[in-house]
């Protein structure tokens, strides 16, 4: 910040010697002042006022323009000198407003066909921006730059992080009413004791005993579909419902009706942080601790209401313990969780924010994913029928009428595959973002600090130089020897859910 400094003494010394003597000069034409006999001016309050204010409020300015002018014009300059492009940097908003109005023109576009080629519609930002740059390149949000990692050795580096560098973005705004300070979000030791517990919760043996809970709720939902033959179904709706009850069964102990409000307030929020996720707060203007929009005061109701269900949730299991004994809690999530609250290890205890937070990102990372992949999975088998047939004759195979189980269901290759190539087209998540603290090389490229990363998932899974001029086409055939040879020993291409959902969390990312 030197150079702030200078600037700002500079101008401190230009306002002492000119501006504020001007505008005493001024001050009689306001009627603000009084004069003496001898006809020396004497300043009023107003004037007063008006003399101290206005250098606070040009050095607020130059924060202003320094903020939002003078700092990423700088910044582009560093990029561009280190080779990294990108579409030029504009005033306050930087591309935000390009990237609006990308997206608006690619999803006014109607569908001509049943197409895969999903990224011009989803990303068509990225997808141009790729067009013009290559493969890593710089875009601005407001005054903040990002760039973005799609070429692959690049982005194992990113994902593998063995010298811990590439952290997580801090999170805030309705993210930070999503997440919390849970497993997605946080970072270091908390992380890494989070991740522990979590990782205990759904370890084989605990994920086999949930199979039979799973078995029961999609017999449920077989069921009612049957008092609806030869009808249409809103498998959307249908699998965001079996979902909401496989989780609520098997991890919080409960029914889907319990934890509905859970469920429909994390819906709406997630809805509201996807309306305002390219709103731009302005440098030093921001005044929402006085004033809140109409979506920033529904966020806040929504957050204390889910909070207020769990918390509840948390209380009825506490109140299953009995002469101190915590086994009594349960061997579930929700369980796990409550009984970490009273650790005797102040190292391994946890707050019950953390409980709530934990929650929270469970609830909305497993619903939210699992849902999507069931109602791309329907679709997509309605439409490559042969793949549907070999998919029950696999099924048929290895279970007959008998009740799937857990040894069964890892047998099933031929699912496995089909689920491979689904995630692959759709996965549930687009992009994992990081950033830089300190300066650091990234391959060819010397990236500056304060820099955040975005690596694009849908840019990975659909591009040609990877997967082939079939990229596009839906062929679960590539995965038929394996993860490995379908990428060309370049594994880290294929991220099927993203690093923001439980999955990866509990991989290390």
């Amino acid at each position: 910040m030197p150079q702030l400094t200078l600037l700002s003494a500079e101008y401190k010394h230009w306002l002492d010697g000119r501006v504020i003597p001007i505008v005493i000069a001024l001050l009689p034409n306001f009627g603000n002042t009084e004069k003496e006999k001898g006809g020396e001016t004497i300043m009023g309050p107003l004037a007063i006022l008006v003399c101290f204010s206005c250098p606070i409020l040009v050095l607020g300015l130059l924060a202003f323009l320094n903020k939002t002018l003078r700092k990423p014009i700088l910044r582009q300059r560093e990029f561009n000198a280190r080779g990294i492009r990108g579409p030029p940097y504009k005033f306050l908003f930087g591309n935000a407003r390009e990237i609006q109005k990308m997206k608006t023109a690619a999803a006014a576009k109607p569908m001509s066909n049943l197409s895969h080629e999903i990224r011009t519609r989803l990303e068509p930002h990225l997808a141009t921006w790729t067009e013009a740059y290559g493969k890593n390149f710089v875009f601005w949000m407001g005054p903040e730059p990002i760039l973005v990692v799609t070429e692959p050795e690049l982005v194992k580096v990113v994902g593998n992080d063995a010298e811990k560098v590439y952290q997580k973005l801090e999170s805030e705004g309705y993210i930070k009413k999503l997440f919390g300070d849970g497993l997605v979000t946080s970072r270091g030791e908390k992380w890494a004791k989070m991740r522990k517990l979590v990782n205990h919760a759904f370890q084989g043996d605990s994920l086999k005993s949930m199979v039979p809970a799973m078995v029961a709720s999609t017999q449920v939902m077989l069921q009612r579909w049957e008092d609806h033959v030869g009808e249409e179904i809103e498998v959307f709706e249908e699998f965001s419902l079996f979902t909401a009850e496989v989780i609520s069964r098997t991890a919080f102990g409960s029914s889907y009706f319990q934890g509905k409000l859970v469920f429909e307030g994390i819906t709406k929020l997630l809805h509201l942080a996807t309306k305002n996720a390219f709103n731009i707060q302005i440098p030093g203007l921001s005044c929402s601790k006085v004033y809140k929009s109409k979506d920033e005061i529904e966020a806040e109701k929504l957050e204390q209401q889910i909070r207020d269900v769990i918390i509840a949730m948390v209380t009825k299991r506490e109140e299953m313990v009995t002469n101190g004994d915590l086994d009594s809690c349960g061997s579930d999530f929700l369980g796990l969780l409550v009984k970490a609250r009273y650790e005797d290890d102040e190292s391994k205890r946890i707050s019950v924010d953390d409980v709530v937070d934990e929650c929270k990102t469970f609830y909305l990372t497993g619903h939210e994913t699992c849902n999507i992949l069931l109602t791309w999975a329907m679709l997509l088998l309605s439409i490559h029928t042969d793949w549907q047939e070999e998919a029950r004759k696999e099924v048929m195979t290895h279970f007959g009428s008998r009740t799937p189980d857990a040894d069964g269901i890892m047998k099933l290759k031929t699912m496995t595959m089909i689920i491979n190539e689904i995630l692959r087209l759709y996965p549930p998540a687009f992009e994992m973002m990081r950033k830089v603290e300190k300066e650091v090389r990234l391959g060819n490229f010397l990236v500056p600090a304060n820099t955040n990363i975005i690596i694009s998932y849908l840019s990975l899974h659909h591009d040609p130089k990877i997967w082939g001029e079939d990229v596009h086409l839906f062929k679960p055939e590539r995965f038929s020897e394996g993860l490995a040879k379908a990428t060309n020993n370049v594994q880290s291409v294929h991220i099927p859910f993203g690093v923001q959902v439980i999955l990866q969390a509990l991989c290390g990312w």
